[in-house]
């Protein structure tokens, strides 16, 4: 009788199967293009980071978890008015940590999530900021208070949304 050992971080690996994988960015770029058109208090939600976080910390391989941020930030540029890569950066550098991060800590417990998100918000905000400032010469505020208080909006709504996107995982 073998017995292997396997450790957490194979455990709880999880992919998602194509359609998902692909519908699950798709709504959410869609629901952010579209919703605050239509509900101006929606503009502080970012829907695609939150799907973004979500499907690096669940799948834990930082290749993808880049590879996943990268496109779902060069696909959010291309419906903004903004110049194409800024949140394509963002979301990469997002994607990358939230994978790595995401193989050491316990994401499914509602408070790191919470503070997985809190922080990765802030972290995204800061580097959109740097990136159209210094690269893009954009003229863009530091609102601190602002970002604080969305970084909370978005990690309060991240909590629910992620256990309901937890029903579209696979075991890896």
């Amino acid at each position: 009788m073998n017995i292997s050992y396997t450790s957490r971080e194979q455990i709880e690996v999880h992919r998602f199967s194509l359609p998902a994988g692909i519908l699950i960015p798709l709504v959410a770029l869609f629901l952010q293009a579209f919703l605050p058109l239509r509900f101006h208090f929606f503009e502080i939600f970012d829907l695609p980071l939150l799907v973004t976080i979500f499907l690096a910390v669940s799948r834990r391989n930082p290749v993808t978890g880049l590879l996943t941020g990268s496109v779902i930030g060069l696909l959010q540029d291309s419906l903004t008015h903004q110049p194409i890569g800024i949140y394509g950066i963002a979301k990469t550098v997002v994607g990358y940590g939230a994978s790595s991060l995401g193989v050491k800590l316990d994401v499914e417990n509602s408070g790191s999530r919470f503070l997985l998100v809190y922080g990765f918000y802030m972290v995204h905000e800061v580097i959109y900021l740097v990136v159209a400032r210094g690269m893009v010469g954009q003229n863009l505020a530091w609102r601190w208070g602002h970002m604080a208080f969305a970084a909370f909006a978005n990690a309060a709504l991240a909590v629910p949304l992620f256990m309901i996107l937890d029903r579209f995982k696979q075991r890896g």
